[in-house]
């Protein structure tokens, strides 16, 4: 059975080359039409001989993802649905402002952490996506953001379907081609890796000297609250995750984000907002309020605006860097925590 070419390191893929009766060099080559210029087909790679195109198709191949629908939100934010070589689904958004294009992207074919607000948290974890999965959705939506905005993307999110952090090997591997001059060339400073929280892996994040950024789904600032929302708290409790968080910026300096969904009179009272205040003081922190976006499987409410602008207000009296972030794309499933591939 011959395997997807893009699996293979630069040195695999010379030893490949070679093995084939070719010149070292010409592996440079093949890595280049498929990282920088994107071509998913050996044919297209003109300047390499019909010999050596002929042997490349005879043993490897590209497992492309395809687009199965695309649905635009009325207000401007795209939810494409990918199908996958092994006919398994993930989504992907594009999220359009004045000034920039963002692409949340999924690192796992559903998800294995059962969070319970989240769409994605009650599909089972199907598996993991390759790095070129991962750079192949970035692909579509910019391809997607030149075609209907006129722009390319500024922006990249890991906060689609999975946890990156749980796909650790395959996420760095997908960022390191999107950033590298031999791919799409992104700066590290315009991606954000977003994880519900698996502290031994934001260690790992930080003895990796990652300069991407680094987002916690955090969602309650007690562990009792968080432990009725985020079954994972029970293993990496917020005192086990601010020991991981001090250690990350202590590493990089890189500042972190807390997403913060508020539930009506759950986690969004001023109690709730010093508890907040406490755990940011630790290191330099932002806080991203988010609105709840409602899903079928439970009934949670989100809470008004009043309310939500009171507890941002609550936070900046006590210090803290706060933005609201009112979602997008409700109306196609397509916002925080709705993806879950109804297509």
């Amino acid at each position: 059975m011959n395997k997807d070419i893009r699996l293979l390191s630069l040195e695999e893929l010379e030893n490949a080359v070679v093995e084939l009766g070719e010149p070292k060099f010409r592996a440079k080559q093949i890595f280049e039409w498929i990282w920088k210029k994107k071509s998913v087909d050996f044919d297209s790679m003109t300047n390499l001989s019909i010999g050596l195109r002929e042997k490349l198709n005879a043993n490897f191949l590209f497992n492309t993802m395809k687009v199965e629908t695309s649905q635009r939100s009325s207000d401007g934010t795209f939810k494409l649905r990918f199908e996958l070589h092994d006919g398994h689904f993930i989504e992907g958004v594009l999220i359009p402002t004045e000034d920039r294009m963002t692409a949340c992207v999924s690192s796992q074919v559903g998800c294995s952490l059962t969070c319970k607000f989240c769409a994605t948290g009650y599909m089972s974890r199907k598996r993991n996506l390759d790095p070129a999965e991962i750079f192949d959705q970035v692909v579509h939506i910019n391809q997607l953001a030149e075609r209907e905005y006129g722009m390319n993307l500024s922006n990249i999110v890991f906060m689609g379907m999975g946890e990156p952090l749980l796909n650790y090997a395959n996420v760095m591997k997908g960022i390191e081609l999107l950033t590298s001059p031999s791919g799409l060339g992104m700066s590290p400073s315009r991606i954000t890796v977003s994880t519900a929280g698996v502290a031994k892996m934001i260690r790992k994040l930080a003895d990796d000297d990652v300069r991407f950024n680094l987002a916690l789904s955090l969602h309650a600032a007690n562990d009792e609250k968080r432990n009725t929302i985020m079954p994972i708290n029970e293993t990496n409790s917020l005192e086990v995750l601010e020991e991981a968080l001090t250690y990350f910026y202590q590493k990089t300096k890189n500042k972190i984000t807390f997403e913060y969904i508020t539930f009506n009179h759950f986690n969004d009272g001023e109690q709730d907002a010093r508890e907040l205040a406490k755990i940011c003081r630790q290191f330099p922190a932002k806080v991203n309020i988010i609105e709840y976006n409602p899903i079928d499987q439970v009934d949670f409410t989100k809470s008004d605006s009043d309310r939500i602008d009171r507890f941002a207000i609550a936070l900046r009296k006590l210090g803290i860097m706060v933005s609201v972030r009112r979602s997008r794309g409700k109306d196609i499933d397509a916002a925080c925590g709705q993806l879950a591939n109804k297509g």
